[in-house]
């Protein structure tokens, strides 16, 4: 599981739905909380929180331009990879910290994706979820 300290900085409800905007290093990441901001006081401005995601849910994009409806992407670079035969484990080096993703082997070939390349994690925000978090 991935996880990323941050801050809510807005949330935006509709019944008990909920999108939340959060403070990750300097980069804003959105997540779909199923659970209204009225329900769950951590959907709050400055709320300090957790934001998790599956290492299988982070998609990779070298070199990606145009519009895309996706908002969390994190630009990283590269650190390791383990290539299996169906499934390879990237880890990315995201503004000092580790972020995992597995994605098809076919995948990482057809990106010829190496350490140290530029790339791009991509989450969609109903994959991420927020959790409180206490300050240190």
């Amino acid at each position: 599981m991935n996880r990323l300290q941050g801050v809510v900085t807005a949330v935006q409800s509709a019944g008990q739905v909920a999108l939340a905007d959060v403070e990750v290093a300097g980069d804003t990441l959105s997540a779909l909380v199923v659970e209204s901001d009225a329900q769950a006081e951590y959907l709050r401005p400055g709320t300090a929180v957790l934001v998790l995601f599956q290492e299988t849910e982070v998609s990779l994009a070298k070199n990606l331009s145009g519009l895309i409806s996706l908002r969390n992407r994190l630009r990283a670079r590269i650190k390791s990879m383990d290539k299996g035969g169906v499934l390879t484990r990237v880890v990315l080096d995201y503004r000092g910290q580790d972020i995992v993703a597995i994605i098809t082997t076919r995948s990482a070939k057809r990106l010829a994706l190496a350490p140290g390349d530029e790339v791009e994690g991509l989450v969609k925000a109903n994959e991420v979820t927020l959790v409180p978090r206490e300050e240190r």
